[in-house]
């Protein structure tokens, strides 16, 4: 849990430390309707983006980056993923533990 709580925040500060050269730049200058549009919809709905993603390991990484450069607020984006690791873990840990009992019941049965 912890791992994936620093792995998160290492992310959404590395997309609050780039996202004002993002906006300097020629992609922004050549794609800065879509960037707004896109940057709209992470504002929107970020929260919910924090706990899908968390599950959706294709976007896992690209969803902290994002809403930090969005300019997603730092205190509500850490309580967040504080909350979504945690459940991350508890059902990782869920899975783990269903897994090894049925492995174990089988390996009685065998």
């Amino acid at each position: 849990m912890f791992g994936a709580i620093l792995g998160d925040h290492t992310g959404f500060y590395a997309g609050r430390w780039l996202g004002p050269r993002l906006h300097g730049s020629r992609l922004s200058a050549r794609y800065g309707e879509r960037i707004d549009k896109a940057e709209a919809l992470v504002r929107r709905h970020g929260a919910w983006a924090i706990f899908i993603g968390r599950f959706i390991p294709a976007i896992r990484s690209l969803i902290p980056a994002a809403l930090g450069i969005s300019g997603f607020e730092r205190w509500r984006y850490s309580l967040l993923d504080c909350l979504a690791c945690a459940i991350w873990a508890l059902a990782l840990a869920a899975l783990v533990l269903a897994l090894d009992a049925g492995f174990l019941s089988q390996a009685s049965t065998a």
